[in-house]
């Protein structure tokens, strides 16, 4: 039974160095040789021959060592190896060349919000000079004239504009001692309308007769003008009247000595 054990043995180093010479490109007979030596000079085909069919044990592949499957093995390792060291490398040498990161910025290193500039404070304005000068408001109108066109000689019919409104509301600029004549005077002159005024010694006063070539007495004997300040219709003439600041002076034309205006007497 030992005998049987060690020839099986023996076959199954024969068979091991066979596949491996096989796998490796050895010669056939010289594995031969070497393993007959190491049976002394038993024969494969005698071994083969007297052993019994029931000690032959047939070797599955799997007892075989897969030497091709070992080297693709190894030579995938050693690519992976190779792969991991240039790896290695070039992270080596990128982080010789990138420089040195920065530190993270500080609570002090942070400047801090520049604060948004805010405009100047404006100076306040300082009142105008006293220099003596206010403004008033000033106005001619007719309009009374617009009802009673019959008593006006048609040759003046185009000296009453359509609103009645000879010289609209204006704020005027006067000196302080200036008077509601001084005031009209000027400012017909300086935008072109027709003035006429006389002085009368017994109220010694000047007293306007015409403004715009409209006269007294043209729309009847009651016809004529008047002023009137502040809604008032003063007693006295009008270069007596001295202005104040924020006075409105009105000129208007009565049909019927002054009633028609609201200053009848």
């Amino acid at each position: 039974m030992r005998k049987h054990k060690s020839k099986l043995i023996a076959l199954t180093v024969i068979l091991t160095i066979l596949a491996g010479a096989w796998f490796y490109g050895g010669s056939l007979n010289t594995e031969v040789e070497a393993v007959s030596d190491a049976t002394q000079s038993t024969s494969l085909i005698d071994a083969l021959g007297q052993l019994p069919k029931s000690a032959i044990v047939p070797l599955s592949l799997a007892e075989f060592p897969n030497t091709e499957t070992e080297e693709q093995e190894a030579i995938e390792a050693l690519q992976a190896d190779e792969e991991e060291t240039a790896t290695e490398m070039e992270l080596s040498s990128t982080e010789e060349e990138d420089p040195e990161p920065s530190p993270p910025p500080t609570e002090a290193s942070v400047p801090a919000s520049t604060p948004v500039a805010e405009p100047p404070a404006q100076a306040a304005s300082s009142p105008p000079p006293n220099d003596g000068t206010f403004t008033v408001t000033l106005s001619v109108r007719a309009d009374t004239i617009l009802h009673n066109m019959h008593l006006l000689d048609t040759a003046k019919h185009d000296l009453v504009p359509a609103s009645g409104v000879i010289f609209p509301a204006t704020q005027v600029t006067v000196t302080a001692g200036e008077s509601v004549f001084d005031v009209l005077q000027r400012e017909m002159r300086r935008v072109g309308i027709h003035m006429a005024s006389r002085f009368t010694p017994l109220y010694s006063s000047a007293y306007v007769g015409a403004i715009n070539n409209l006269y007294e007495f043209d729309v009847g004997p009651l016809s004529g003008w008047m002023y009137r300040v502040n809604g008032w219709f003063p007693n006295f003439g009008a270069s007596l009247y001295e202005l104040n600041p924020g006075d409105v002076i009105e000129w208007l034309y009565t049909v019927d000595l002054g009633r028609d205006i609201g200053g009848g007497f």
